[in-house]
């Protein structure tokens, strides 16, 4: 056979080591034989092979030698005869194994003919021996033009240029082109003289690279396969023939997990991408088509979402990863909307993850990085919500911070790497607070702390009560907790909800009502809606503070107004009941909150007014170790006589560190008592000589201002009762 000798043998692929692939060696020696057969067919047609401007020009005797014609190949040549032969038919013992011929395994995922192979090989072949770009130029008899050009390729491939079916498969929706393996440039040119390029990527993979895309590889996302419930169902699903399923997930669900093992058990691998990492500015229909064609180079199933992130480009950004030509399972929070695909997806809620299985991954982490120790994975991290993948990055988080500080991983990393798995769109719409104060730091009544601390055991343990035990059934509940907590301003309502949150190891998110509130018809609605639905993704307390501007009582119907308030209201009630996360509503005047809410809270807690004996308390912790005091300083006097909540103490104490500060002594008991003068006159409250006893005179003289008498006209300056505010 002509040109039977001359082999084409490229360096082996280094990405792997395995060797070039045999089915592609193969294939290049025959196009080397039919490259051989066509250079001698030219050289019997061309008039003056020694011109030294040939192909720069068009001479007479070129018109009358395109005129006459060239001479075809025989249909029946031998070439041709091996060439099918090889497409149909790869020596097993040659491809098997690591040398398994990629270029084989491309042509059955892609559906590519006989006649696409010999096309695709016709076009890498410059990209593989640099010697094809000079045969290229002489046979295209334009040194300029170094690429098979569509005429060409199929003349290569034993078609003609008159055979529609031969130039079908390089028009349209043919396998080459809409996989991606192959690019027509040049449009502007006539049909047979635009030319053919393979991607890089396709080359690279046929050449033996397992790197990804990059436009792909910057989206994956790792799955770890888990055999969770539902994975089972989900096979049955992609093994009998489901083009496209769709996942509803929700936060701490094990989608990519179960999706993994499911793509595992129909013997593929699993190629798993997220939307939240895409470019604002790229194409999703473009992005969708490179991570088809690499799931399907790569033999994988296609796993995308959420898909919140692409649907506000439009359907069609949906449609593009939907109707894919490989295996495809799409997830999000969101409801299928038909209108997505074309096709009829298999629907399926995504499995949650065990809490057994959470603390073995857990604890398999740990051993992993030498540090699993005496850690409680149900103490821990009961209370988060996080996927397999989320948390493994938070023990990789937990051992880099143990690390940095030279010690073992301690709970206190674990629950900070947990954190760091949180998302940021919840702090554009409310207020962070690491949490800084713990059970100690608080002066209640012992009931109102042993209500504190059942509402942090029902948030950590309510996944394994509602999930594992099945406590919560129906109605379209969800698996938050919310609590109430009622009473005057300054009794500790904000720093309780402070302290569950670290006691929880999560952190704590004040809702700003200035990003809530709108003065339109429905806008408040809709912020409300983003901030619930960020927070379902977070592992975080949500405090509404001063709820009762949001949650008052609904009133009879009037006028519009009336209307669009109550439907506020009534919004919040549906919602507040198909919260995931954890949230506590604070108010000073428990009254006006709606008594409907009553049934849909988990606790309400009421805070007093401190005794004298918590006041004292108070008095002792507002004014720490460190703070230098004066020894006439008498907190017991002050507990007894002034009768005040915690957060006006507070303020009390710090006005009087900075008068101290000033000053550079130490806190004094004049500064407390002219620090509580001034709390009085900021409170509207009078100043009487039967609380401030024998320091009465005190605050009249240094606080700069008279405080009132009891009674008026008094024995001291006679004008009668005044209000210290005034």
């Amino acid at each position: 056979m002509r040109g039977s000798s001359a082999k084409v043998t490229p360096p082996a692929a280094e990405a792997n080591g395995t060797g070039f692939d045999v089915y592609l060696a193969r294939r290049l020696s025959l196009l080397e034989a039919r490259v051989h057969h066509l250079v001698a067919s030219r050289r019997e047609l061309d008039a003056f092979p020694d011109d030294q401007f040939r192909g720069l020009y068009v001479s007479d005797e070129d018109v009358d030698r395109l005129l006459t014609g060239s001479r075809p190949l025989p249909e029946h040549d031998e070439i041709l005869v091996e060439l099918d032969a090889a497409t149909h038919k790869v020596d097993d013992e040659e491809c098997a194994g690591p040398l398994r011929s990629r270029l084989f395994a491309m042509a059955g995922s892609f559906g590519l003919h006989p006649l696409d192979v010999s096309l695709l090989v016709a076009a890498l072949a410059p990209d593989i021996d640099s010697r094809y770009e000079r045969l290229y130029g002489y046979l295209n008899d334009d040194v300029t033009r170094r690429r098979a050009t569509v005429g060409l390729a199929l003349e290569l491939s034993g078609a003609s240029a008159l055979d529609a079916y031969g130039r079908g498969r390089l028009l349209g929706e043919a396998p080459l082109l809409s996989g991606g393996l192959l690019l027509i440039e040049d449009t502007d040119r006539p049909f047979l003289t635009r030319s053919l390029r393979v991607p890089d990527r396709v080359a690279a993979h046929l050449l033996g690279d397992t790197r990804s895309d990059p436009a792909v590889a910057m989206l994956e996302e790792p799955a770890i396969a888990l055999d969770l419930p539902g994975v089972a169902e989900l096979a049955a699903a992609l093994e009998t023939g489901a083009e496209l399923v769709y996942l509803r997930d929700r936060s701490g669900s094990a989608t990519r997990s179960a999706v993994a093992a499911a793509f595992s058990r129909s013997g593929i691998g699993t190629l798993s991408i997220t939307f939240e990492r895409l470019d604002p500015s790229a194409d999703p229909v473009e992005i969708a088509a490179l991570a088809s064609r690499e799931a399907r180079l790569s033999g994988k199933g296609l796993l995308a979402g959420p898909i919140e992130a692409i649907e506000k480009a439009g359907h069609q950004a949906v449609r593009a990863f939907a109707e894919q030509p490989c295996p495809v399972v799409l997830f999000g929070k969101m409801p299928w909307d038909p209108s997505w695909s074309r096709r009829v997806p298999y629907l399926m809620d995504s499995p949650e993850m065990p809490e057994d299985l959470r603390d073995q991954l857990l604890e398999a982490g740990l051993e992993a990085v030498g540090d699993a120790g005496a850690l409680d994975p149900a103490h821990l991290l009961g209370q988060f919500r996080l996927s397999p993948e989320q948390l493994l990055r938070a023990i990789e988080s937990a051992r880099a911070h143990s690390l940095a500080a030279g010690r073992q991983v301690s709970p206190e990393d674990v629950q900070a790497g947990a954190r760091s798995q949180n998302a940021a769109g919840l702090e554009h719409l409310a207020r962070r607070i690491v949490p800084e104060v713990g059970w100690e730091d608080l002066v209640l009544p012992r009931s109102v702390v042993g209500q504190l601390r059942e509402l942090s055991s029902r948030a950590r343990h309510r996944h394994a009560v509602i999930d594992g035990w099945g406590m919560r059934r129906g109605g379209g509940r969800g698996r938050g907790v919310v609590a109430l907590f009622a009473g005057e301003s300054g009794t500790g309502k904000t720093m309780s909800a402070e302290v569950i949150a670290g006691d929880l190891g999560i952190e704590l998110y004040t809702v700003n009502l200035a990003t809530v509130v709108d003065k339109y018809i429905g806008e408040t609605e809709k912020n409300l809606e983003r901030i619930f639905a960020q927070a379902d993704g977070i592992n975080g307390v949500l405090l509404f503070d001063e709820a009762d501007a949001l949650f008052g009582k609904r009133s009879e119907v009037s006028d519009a107004h009336d209307r669009y308030a109550n439907i506020e209201v009534a919004y919040l009630l549906q919602r507040i009941e198909s919260f995931d996360g954890l949230a506590i509503l604070a108010t000073n005047l428990r009254a006006n909150v709606d008594e409907a809410f009553t049934r849909r809270l988990d606790a309400v807690v009421d805070f007093p007014v401190p005794e004298e004996e918590e006041r004292l308390a108070l008095w002792e912790v507002c004014l720490p170790p460190g703070l230098p005091r004066h020894e006439d300083i008498d907190l017991a006097f002050m507990a007894r006589s002034f009768k005040l909540a915690g957060g006006a103490i507070r303020n009390i104490t710090l006005t009087a560190a900075y008068f101290a500060a000033e000053r550079g002594g130490p806190v004094t008991m004049a500064d407390l008592v002219i620090a509580t003068q001034r709390e009085y006159r900021k409170l509207g409250r009078l100043c009487l000589e039967a609380e401030f006893g024998p320091y009465y005179r005190l605050a009249s003289e240094l606080g700069g201002d008279d405080p009132a008498p009891e009674e008026a006209p008094g024995p001291r300056g006679g004008r009668g009762q005044r209000r210290a505010a005034s």
